[in-house]
């Protein structure tokens, strides 16, 4: 499956990155595929490209010619699993964060999920590349979204103005890491409309927000 916006469908449609060749993406989603079930096997740090390759039946060089190495093509194998990206627009605050939950309660529950980002989240702190692919083609985008959302909301007269929309978006993801790690349960519906409807909502409406840390003496 090729991501819509994303590195591996302009590799694609741009040529060998080596060599101005045409590549055939008829390999990618194996490879995808492939690095996906190897991560939620072995988790990050054992996981390699030969590995990836010799799973996908593919040479380590055709991964090469479309990723810059494990890291891109880990994130954008977890891209190609997730819906196109968009700020929804339904008219209010609490419509448009719903329409987001029920996005991605579309694509919670499937098998590899939680062991593929419980893989992830003990390699994310220490491999920069890593960290540097998941925060450009994951983290940021989902981030503008829900900033766009806030100021559509900020627009219509719903609530001030989120004074640091950052860590109010990254309530979101802390969540659900702490579910999978720490509680060890799965990610359902239920859980994502709990975040908006008991976290996400009465922070905002709750009048100027700013969760900037206050020094202590």
């Amino acid at each position: 499956m090729t991501i819509s916006g994303g590195r591996a469908e302009r590799t694609v449609e741009g040529g060998d990155r080596h060599g101005g060749r045409h590549l055939d993406a008829s390999r990618d989603a194996a490879l995808r595929d492939a690095a996906l079930r190897l991560l939620a096997q072995i988790g990050y740090d054992r996981l390699t490209v030969d590995a990836i390759a010799t799973s996908a039946g593919a040479g380590k060089a055709t991964i090469y010619r479309r990723w810059s190495g494990k890291a891109e093509l880990v994130v954008d194998a977890l891209l190609s699993h997730k819906p196109h990206l968009e700020a929804p627009d339904t008219g209010s605050l609490r419509g448009d964060l719903r329409e987001l939950a029920l996005r991605a309660s579309a694509h919670t529950g499937e098998p590899l999920d939680s062991s593929v980002m419980v893989g992830l989240a003990s390699a994310l702190p220490r491999d920069p590349d890593l960290r540097a692919a998941f925060e450009e083609r994951l983290v940021e985008p989902h981030r503008r979204v829900l900033a766009t959302v806030f100021e559509r909301a900020v627009a219509r007269g719903e609530i001030a103005p989120v004074a640091n929309v950052d860590l109010v978006v990254s309530l979101i993801p802390a969540l659900v890491l702490y579910r999978l790690l720490v509680q060890t349960q799965e990610i359902d519906p239920a859980f994502i409309q709990s975040i908006i409807e008991g976290v996400i909502l009465p922070l905002v409406l709750a009048g100027p927000v700013s969760l900037q840390s206050t020094p202590t003496h």
